[in-house]
């Protein structure tokens, strides 16, 4: 290799985004009215007023989201009723990052408007990102590369059976 780098990176779970079917419209609306298909996209539990469902490309291992079941881009526009239910999973899903999964702290956040970085910026969405102590290192910055070293399915399975038993209590 003469000193040269390849800049390549093995990372087969990207093959998924790039081959999966496409949603046409509002993906979140499609998970809301899907319940039947949870398992398949990943819906850890759901409720009359909203979802909890992970996130596929995560920032990092454990990362989902809380959505109402509402289509709108205006959290403003919420009935009150819907945002403190997602409020109350949120501290509940906060429990169940640190004490079930192992997580030493969280972030929430909530990008409101492309010019606020959402991604999929019709629909509002909770945002919960566990974080441990070193979890950021010198591929993020220098390489604008996440290095997801946990199996996606496992973490699914694990906060699948964690969630109900913190939202019951």
């Amino acid at each position: 290799m003469g000193g040269v780098m390849e800049d390549i990176l093995y990372a087969p779970w990207r093959s998924d985004y790039v081959t999966k079917e496409k949603i046409e419209g509002c993906v979140f609306c499609h998970i809301s009215k899907n319940a039947k298909e949870d398992e398949k996209l990943h819906v850890l539990y759901r409720d009359e007023y909203c979802f909890v469902v992970m996130n596929r490309y995560p920032y990092t291992p454990g990362h989902f989201m809380i959505i109402p079941h509402r289509h709108t881009d205006a959290l403003e526009a919420l009935s009150e009723d819907v945002w403190l239910h997602m409020s109350a999973l949120a501290q509940k899903g906060v429990k169940v990052l640190k004490e079930g999964f192992g997580a030493h702290g969280v972030n929430l956040g909530m990008n409101l408007g492309s010019a606020a970085g959402a991604g999929i910026e019709q629909h509002i969405h909770l945002h919960l990102v566990p974080r441990w102590r070193g979890d950021t290192n010198f591929i993020t910055t220098i390489g604008q590369t996440r290095v997801y070293s946990s199996d996606f399915e496992k973490i699914y399975r694990k906060l699948k059976e964690l969630l109900p038993r913190y939202i019951e209590e």
